[in-house]
């Protein structure tokens, strides 16, 4: 059992909602001044009762502290963090559907943010993570220029099916090819309101884009987290390379093989448990990655993930 499994074992356990309504935005609500890291903003939910499940749990506090009755809960994230009194595993859900009107029953104030608008409130910090995953989407799409038969048809693709957050990962493309593609891609992104993220190993110069993935050797040869991008990713295969993205604060990681591959079919798939053994250890949002299709979702939130990476999974009509 890991230092982290040994603190969780021992801490309190908690159940939190990411709640979003129909417009996309989501709820957030106050704490009171006299509670612990009080007067800070917060994501719904209340400590886990003995002999509730964290599901439970949370359909029980979201009715007492909001009056809303929850109709469907999917797993977001596990955060374990310690402060300096005391250690809190909260235990996180997204609820995108609930009956009722939302009020602050104990008189605590309530807000409802688009979730751009996240990083403008402060929260306790075992609730940071928890902003990122309500601002990331369940998918994210790898524009690979050694699969891709037309890599501009593709990001068509991808945008047409309503992904938002993009990789380019070129590796193959020259200098010029990267720039001419990029000068297209970020625009059309921008326009789609969605993120395009370049792959480290792409030579792209000063092209625009939101953000940089990093590949795995890229990743352990960092020892802080790179200026000037707003968004960092991080591809990983073990569990030292998990820990030193969240160390570098990468925003999320991608953890592969989880099922055999066309493209690495002599690579050894982690499963699904053993994916969820490994990303319970860490406390960034991290993306399943390998042999998966869009509708592995639902699997790939039971098992802690933020959701689905891929190339081919998010080409289909």
């Amino acid at each position: 059992m890991s230092h982290r499994q040994k603190t969780a074992a021992k801490s309190l356990q908690v159940a939190a909602g990411v709640i979003k309504g129909s417009d996309g935005k989501i709820l957030i609500a106050k704490r009171d001044e006299s509670l612990h890291q009080g007067g800070l903003w917060e994501f719904p939910g209340g400590k886990i009762e003995a002999g509730e499940t964290p599901e439970q749990a949370l359909c029980r506090e979201l009715k007492e502290e909001l009056d809303i009755e929850v109709c469907s809960a999917a797993p977001l994230i596990t955060i374990h963090h310690r402060y300096p009194d005391r250690a809190v595993t909260l235990r996180v859900f997204v609820v995108d559907r609930f009956s009722g009107s939302a009020t602050g029953c104990l008189g605590q104030p309530i807000r409802w943010v688009a979730p751009n608008e996240l990083t403008h409130f402060t929260f306790p910090a075992a609730n940071r993570p928890i902003v990122t995953a309500a601002r990331l989407p369940p998918y994210y799409a790898i524009l690979d220029d050694q699969v891709s038969g037309g890599l501009m048809q593709d990001l068509h693709k991808f945008l047409t099916n309503g992904i938002k957050l993009i990789q380019a990962r070129l590796k193959t493309s020259s200098h010029a090819d990267v720039a001419s593609f990029l000068s297209k891609a970020y625009p059309l992104c921008r326009a789609h309101d969605a993120v395009l993220l370049i792959n480290s190993a792409v030579d792209f110069g000063n092209a625009a884009a939101d953000g940089l993935h990093l590949t795995a050797s890229d990743l352990l040869a960092l020892q802080e987290r790179p200026a000037a991008y707003r968004w960092l990713g991080a591809s990983c295969h073990t569990l030292a390379e998990l820990e030193h993205a969240e160390k570098i604060g990468a925003d999320f990681a991608v953890l592969a093989p989880v099922l055999p591959t066309q493209s690495h079919p002599e690579t050894a798939a982690l499963g699904w448990e053993r994916f969820s053994a490994l990303i319970e250890q860490i406390n960034i949002p991290v993306y399943a990655l390998g042999g998966l299709a869009k509708e592995d979702l639902d699997a790939a939130r039971a098992a802690g993930a933020q959701g689905i990476a891929g190339i081919r999974a998010f080409l289909g009509d």
